[in-house]
């Protein structure tokens, strides 16, 4: 039953990431690709601890729903972010054609 919470507590972990709302908008070019850069490392760190819950043998429907969650949540704020990015490359490189 403890890894039942561990699990639990995990999901409930990734879904509050999620609620964080940041200003992309609002950062310069360098945050927003360090933005990137740490939610793909989050993504593989949380991926790494589900392979973990998969080794000590926890409850799989579980399992399938943490993985689902972190890909959803983690694939989500990596959108937003490259959409802020890929603007603000677009106007800088219109800026510098000028």
């Amino acid at each position: 039953m403890e890894g039942v919470e561990e699990i639990k507590n995990f999901i409930d972990m990734i879904n509050t990431r999620d609620l964080v709302l940041k200003e992309y908008k609002e950062m310069e070019i360098e945050e927003l690709s360090n933005e990137i850069r740490n939610t793909i490392k989050f993504q593989h760190e949380s991926f790494q601890r589900i392979e973990e819950f998969e080794v000590k043998g926890g409850q799989q429907d579980l399992i399938k729903y943490a993985k689902m969650i972190c890909k959803n949540t983690t694939e989500r704020e990596i959108s937003k972010i490259q959409e802020v990015y890929l603007k603000k490359i677009e106007n800088e490189y219109l800026k510098s054609k000028k």
